[in-house]
C-alpha cells in the first residue's frame, strides 16, 4: 500500500505547528535560543577555526574538532602511487579492531582483541606497554589530555567507570575519582530506574582540563536511565556540571513531554555516536538519539526534546546555547549517528563559522554555530500519520532545502536489487503488496508493517564524515540497507508495567529486527549501495556523488561499480588533494583525488577494514595507519573468505621516495 502524505491532527500544539510551518516554510525550531528559551542573534565572535590543530591526531576523528582532516601533504596525489606497508602490529585474537589510532605524546594508542589498551611506537609498531584493564572499554577510540609540564592521561571509560590512564605506563591514575575512577552512575538523579553500568564506545571529548561525557541509555526498552551529559574534571574526576537530555521540571523543553508521576522512567536521548567541542567559541556539540521506545511514543506524547536534536552546549558552565530538533516525536531511531563537523564558509559575501550535522535519513542540515540559524532554510513538511492505536505521530517533520540529501529517500518495486535470486524477488514484491511504503523517510510503523527507508541502519553512521575545513568540502560515505518495521504489541503484565506513563490503547509495542537480507547475503535494494558524496559548502552543491567500494563476490562475476555493502568506514581527507576510505565487502583500501573521486591508489587486505584509520607524522615521514580484520557489519552471509588476521597496517612513501 503507497501511503499519502496526510496531515494528522493530534493536538492543538501540533496543528498550529503544522500551520504555521506552511504559511512561513520555516521549522520554527530552528531558532536559537538561549537556556530560557528567548531568541538570539548572531553573536559578533570572532571567525572560528582558524586555530584548530588539523596536524596531529591527538583524539578520537583526529582531535575535539572530529573532522577525520589531516593538513600533512608529504603524501600527495602526485606520489601516493608510491605507498608501501612500513609496519604491522597484530592485535591477536578476540574482537576486530575499529578503534581509531591516536598518536600523541611520541606514542599510538590503539586497543588489542583482549580490549586492552597497548601504546606502540608510531614509526615502527614496537609495543611499548599493555593496559591491565579489567571489563570492557570503548571500541572505537581514545582522547589525550597533558598539561605541559609531564602530567599525561588517556581517559577511558572502562565497565562504567571513568578512568584516567597515565599515558607513558599504562596505568591506573588511583589519584583520580575514587580509586581511580569514577561510577557514571553516581551523578545520576535518584530517582531514575536501576541500571547496569553505563558503558559506551562514544569515547567523549576533551575542552581543556574538562572531559565531558555522554553516558549511554543504560537499557533497550520503554523504562531507560536518561543519557546524560556529565563534565569532569580530568585531574580529579570531580564533577563540573550536568546536563539533562530529557528536560527536568522547570527546564526548557519539559512541556514537550507528558506530564505524569513516572517522568523519571523516561529515557534514551542518548548521544551513542560522536561529539564535537569548538575550542574557540566554547562549545561542545552534543547530537541526540531517540527516546526509548525507539519505534512507538504513544505513552510519550509531544515533540521530546532534546531527542535527535543538535545542542549547543556552554562547555564551561553546561548551559544550553541553542539547539536544533532534527525528528520530532521520533518513531523510526533516527538518531544523530556522526559527530557535527566544524568550518567556516563564505556566505552572503560574509565568513561565517557552521557546524554540519548529517543524519541516518538522507538529509544535511547546517547552522551559524554561534546561534543556530539555519544557512539554507529548513520547512516543516507535512509527513504520513500513524495507524497504531495510541500512538501521537508528528504532523510534519523538519527538511533542509538545501543542500541536496546525499543518498536515495524511498525505495520502491522498481528498486529491488537484480542480483537476488528470482524466489527472492518474488517474495519482496509479496512484501511490497501487503506492507505499507511509500516516498520519504516518515513512513511510521506499523501493525501490517511498513517497508522503511532509509532504515535506521542506513543512511550514515559513526565514522562516515569527513570535513576538510581549509577547502570547505565535505565527503560523505553512506550505506543503503531498508528494513521491515512491523510492531506487534506486548501483552505481557511485566511488559506493561516496565511502560511509563501506559494508560489506554498504550500497549508495549516492539519490533522484531527484520534488516531485509536476502538469502545470499545482500540487501534487498539495488545498486548502489553505498556512496561517496562530496558538496561545497560554501555552495552547498554536490561536486560529484560515486558508488563507494564493491562486493568481492559480485566482483568474482564481473560486475563492479556496485558500492560497498553496509560500509562502516571512515574518511580521512588531507592537504595533500587526497581522500582514504577504506571498505570491508571488498577489503579495500583507497586513496581518491578529493576533487573528483577518481581512484589514485588502492591495496587490497585478506580481511574486511573498518573504523577510522590516523594519518600523522613521525621523525617527518607522513604515515597512515588502518585498523584491520573481521568480516565485516552485515556481511557474514555473503560468502566472502574466512578473515585473515587482525592487526593495524600502517603505509607511508618508501624512504627517501620523491616528495
Amino acid at each position: 500500500m503507497n501511503t499519502a502524505n496526510r496531515p494528522h491532527h493530534t493536538r492543538t500544539r501540533q496543528a498550529l505547528r503544522f500551520a504555521l510551518a506552511a504559511s512561513l516554510g520555516m521549522a520554527l525550531a530552528a531558532c536559537a535560543a538561549t537556556p530560557q528559551g528567548e531568541m538570539t542573534s548572531a553573536s559578533g565572535a570572532a571567525v572560528a577555526g582558524s586555530s584548530f590543530d588539523h596536524e596531529s591526531w591527538d583524539g578520537y576523528l583526529g582531535g575535539a574538532d572530529s573532522s577525520q582532516y589531516s593538513s600533512l601533504s608529504q603524501i600527495n596525489r602526485s606520489n601516493v602511487g608510491q605507498l608501501e606497508i612500513a609496519w604491522e602490529f597484530p592485535t591477536g585474537d578476540g574482537m576486530p579492531p575499529l578503534f581509531n589510532p591516536v598518536v600523541a605524546g611520541g606514542r599510538m594508542y590503539v586497543m588489542n582483541g583482549d580490549s586492552q589498551l597497548v601504546a606502540l611506537d608510531p614509526a615502527t609498531g614496537a609495543q611499548i606497554w599493555e593496559s591491565s584493564l579489567e571489563g570492557r572499554i570503548g571500541t572505537r577510540g581514545i582522547n589525550y589530555w597533558t598539561d605541559g609540564a609531564g602530567d599525561e592521561r588517556l581517559m577511558v571509560l572502562n565497565n562504567g567507570l571513568l578512568r584516567a590512564i597515565n599515558a607513558a605506563t599504562g596505568e591506573v591514575i588511583a589519584s583520580f575519582g575514587s580509586d581511580g575512577g569514577v561510577d557514571l552512575r553516581d551523578a545520576l538523579p535518584d530517582d531514575v530506574v536501576e541500571t547496569a553500568p553505563l558503558q559506551t564506545n562514544n569515547p567523549g571529548r576533551i575542552y581543556k582540563d574538562t572531559i565531558i561525557m555522554s553516558l549511554p541509555a543504560g537499557a533497550y526498552d520503554y523504562a531507560s536511565a536518561p543519557a546524560n551529559i556529565h563534565a569532569y574534571d580530568v585531574r580529579t574526576g570531580a564533577l563540573k556540571w550536568t546536563f539533562n537530555t530529557v528536560p527536568q521540571e522547570g527546564e526548557f523543553g519539559h512541556d514537550t513531554w507528558p506530564e505524569t508521576e513516572e517522568f523519571s522512567k523516561f529515557g534514551g536521548v542518548h548521544n551513542w555516536s560522536e561529539s564535537t567541542v569548538d575550542t574557540e567559541l566554547g562549545m561542545v556539540f552534543i547530537p541526540t538519539g531517540t527516546p526509548r521506545y525507539d519505534f512507538y511514543g504513544g505513552n510519550r506524547e509531544g515533540d521530546n526534546l532534546f531527542g535527535n536534536s543538535l545542542i549547543a552546549i556552554d562547555a564551561e558552565t553546561g548551559e544550553r546555547v541553542w539547539h536544533f530538533q532534527t525528528v520530532h516525536h521520533d518513531l523510526w531511531d533516527f538518531d544523530l549517528p556522526v559527530a557535527p563537523k566544524l568550518m567556516t564558509i563564505t556566505h552572503d559575501g560574509k565568513q561565517v563559522p557552521i557546524v554540519i550535522q548529517g543524519t541516518k535519513h538522507g538529509y544535511i542540515f547546517v547552522f551559524d554555530r554561534r546561534d543556530g540559524t539555519p544557512i539554507w532554510p529548513i520547512e516543516e513538511v507535512a509527513v504520513p500519520e500513524s495507524d497504531v492505536p495510541g500512538e501521537h505521530a508528528s504532523p510534519t517533520q523538519p527538511v533542509p532545502t538545501w543542500p541536496e540529501p546525499y543518498m536515495r529517500l524511498s525505495f520502491t518495486p522498481d528498486d529491488i536489487n537484480p542480483y537476488l535470486p528470482e524466489s527472492d524477488q518474488e517474495a519482496l514484491r509479496e512484501l511490497f503488496a501487503n506492507s505499507r511504503w511509500g516516498d520519504g523517510p516518515f513512513v511510521p510503523p506499523s501493525i501490517q508493517g511498513t517497508i522503511a527507508f532509509p532504515g535506521h541502519n542506513g543512511g550514515l553512521n559513526w565514522g562516515n564524515v569527513s570535513a576538510d575545513p581549509d577547502r570547505q568540502r565535505l565527503y560523505v560515505v553512506s550505506r543503503e540497507l531498508p528494513l521491515m518495521l512491523r510492531i506487534q504489541a506486548d501483552k505481557r503484565p511485566e511488559a506493561l508495567d516496565a511502560m511509563p506513563n501506559a494508560e489506554g490503547e498504550d500497549l508495549p509495542y516492539r519490533w522484531p529486527v527484520n534488516f531485509m537480507l536476502q538469502s545470499n547475503g545482500m540487501g534487498a535494494m539495488k545498486p548502489p549501495f553505498s556512496n561517496l558524496t562530496a558538496y561545497d559548502m560554501n555552495t552547498g552543491e554536490k561536486i560529484y556523488s560515486i558508488p563507494n567500494g564493491e562486493i568481492l563476490t559480485l566482483e568474482e562475476q564481473g560486475i563492479t561499480g556496485v558500492g560497498a555493502q553496509t560500509p562502516r568506514s571512515g574518511p580521512v581527507s588531507t592537504a595533500g588533494g587526497l581522500l582514504f576510505v577504506n571498505t570491508a565487502s571488498d577489503r579495500a583500501f583507497r586513496a581518491r583525488d578529493a576533487d573528483t573521486g577518481a581512484v589514485l591508489w588502492e591495496h587490497r587486505f585478506d580481511a574486511g577494514t573498518e573504523g577510522v584509520p590516523a594519518v600523522y607524522e613521525v621523525n617527518g615521514r607522513q604515515m597512515i595507519t588502518v585498523p584491520v580484520g573481521g568480516m565485516g557489519h552485515f556481511l557474514g552471509g555473503l560468502g566472502l573468505p574466512d578473515p585473515g588476521p587482525s592487526r593495524y597496517v600502517t603505509f607511508a612513501l618508501p624512504e627517501g621516495a620523491q616528495q
